[in-house]
């Protein structure tokens, strides 16, 4: 049950206040002083707090008032708080708002009205708690496979990337082969990095291959090596990637875009452990751990012939799908002040430009993003403008409505106040309960 602390030196208000709030599920405890309210707030858990502005017959600045929600915030910066205000003092109460008080109204007020308010910011003081705790137990997360394991540096805070990453650590020291899918610039890479880092061979040759930027007429001679005269220009003895991998991992990017015949061979290394050099009948051994990597379809390229089912199945043992940056949107902004380095920060503005773009290149993109703004930034204040990304339409801003957790992520940092939440989702205070309501951040 939510506890209600009303502060009001009239005992007419806190006595219909009592009575209003207890009917609605709620515990309520008042005061009729800054000192008595201050002394119960600093005793009680207080989800919330309604105060008045003057506590003297004869005062009508709200400097009282202005003092007690001064002193409210040093102790809880995150409590919400509404303001009861008088006209004489309305200046006042409107100017704590945009310090960062939760909302105020006017005497008399409207009992649906401020039930409404009430149960908003109630509702918000839970979600603001519950997001609290999960960035906590989060970071407990990451600290806790970063303890165990080598991240090789990846930055994240999306729950798939934790999954997925706890996922690669833990397979990581079987000699299983693993296949690594996802879109271009996810990451893939930096996943099959953390796999070898973590490996029974961790210290043995990690050697990368980009299967894709092979020509295809020297594929093979790169991946098992050639003999001299075995091709035009082959003057000595190349030793393939599968060779130079030997008792270590070998990691193959674009495996889909790998010619059948390079597919054949690749099944006899993986069957049996053997392989000959392009232009020799010598059979030679390599035990590799093997990683493969595709941004394609590799079952769609089975049913069309590009690629064989045996070889499909040795090599996905294990699979590790990268997600693309817009199944992860809470990683954006960590991603985004990583890439930027501590000589910048992001405004508002910035970082929900960077929340409204979808990312097709992934992280890649938002990498090159970031630094081509650093280098063109007037400031070390980044705004949208020195972001330069796609401004969306007004239906498209229309359409595109902050998810839950980017209402969550707004609220958290606005601390709980509404005003500063809605501004920086360019909401309005009403627009922005009515999105709560919808996503079902209420009680």
């Amino acid at each position: 049950m939510p506890t209600i602390l009303v502060i009001d030196d009239s005992e007419a208000v806190r006595t219909a206040l009592d009575v209003l709030f207890n009917l609605n599920g709620n515990r309520v405890l008042t005061a009729d002083s800054p000192a008595s309210g201050l002394a119960i707030f600093q005793r009680e858990q207080i989800d919330l707090v309604l105060q008045d502005m003057n506590f003297r017959r004869e005062a009508t600045s709200g400097d009282e008032g202005a003092e007690l929600y001064r002193q409210i915030r040093a102790i809880d910066p995150e409590v919400p708080v509404i303001l009861l205000t008088a006209w004489t003092h309305l200046e006042a109460a409107v100017g704590l708002v945009k310090a960062g008080a939760s909302d105020y109204l006017g005497k008399p007020w409207e009992d649906t009205k401020l039930l409404t308010t009430v149960r908003n910011l109630l509702a918000l003081r839970k979600a603001t708690l519950r997001s609290e705790q999960l960035q906590l137990q989060r970071a407990r997360s990451r600290d806790q496979l970063a303890q165990k394991y080598d991240l090789r540096g990846i930055v994240f805070e999306s729950d798939a990337m934790r999954d997925l990453i706890a996922m690669a650590a833990q397979v990581a020291p079987s000699d299983a082969p693993i296949l690594i899918t996802g879109p271009n610039g996810s990451g893939k890479e930096l996943l099959a990095a953390i796999v070898q880092a973590n490996s029974a061979v961790r210290d043995r040759p990690f050697v990368k291959v980009n299967v894709g930027a092979l020509p295809r007429d020297l594929m093979e001679a790169e991946l098992f090596g050639a003999e001299p005269g075995a091709y035009t220009g082959a003057t000595k003895t190349r030793v393939g990637r599968f060779e130079a991998a030997d008792g270590g991992t070998l990691f193959l990017d674009e495996i889909g875009t790998l010619s059948l015949e390079g597919q054949a061979k690749l099944l006899r290394v993986l069957q049996a452990g053997e392989f000959q050099r392009l232009g020799s009948s010598t059979t030679r051994h390599a035990k590799v751990r093997l990683i493969t990597a595709t941004n394609s379809d590799l079952r769609q390229a089975i049913a069309n012939g590009g690629f064989r089912e045996d070889v499909y199945y040795r090599i996905n043992v294990i699979e590790l799908r990268v997600p693309p940056l817009d199944e992860k949107m809470d990683d954006v902004l960590p991603l985004a002040r990583y890439f930027l380095t501590q000589q910048f920060e992001l405004d508002a503005a910035a970082e929900r430009s960077l929340l409204a773009h979808r990312w097709p290149g992934n992280v890649r993109e938002l990498e090159n993003t970031m630094r081509r703004a650093a280098l063109l930034a007037k400031g070390r204040t980044l705004t949208a403008a020195d972001l330069g990304l796609p401004v969306a339409t007004a239906v498209e801003q229309v359409e595109r409505e902050p998810d839950r957790s980017e209402v969550e992520a707004a609220l958290l940092r606005a601390r709980g106040v509404i005003a500063r939440a809605a501004r920086e989702l360019g909401l309005s205070r009403q627009a922005l309960y009515r999105r709560m309501e919808k996503l079902g951040i209420k009680e």
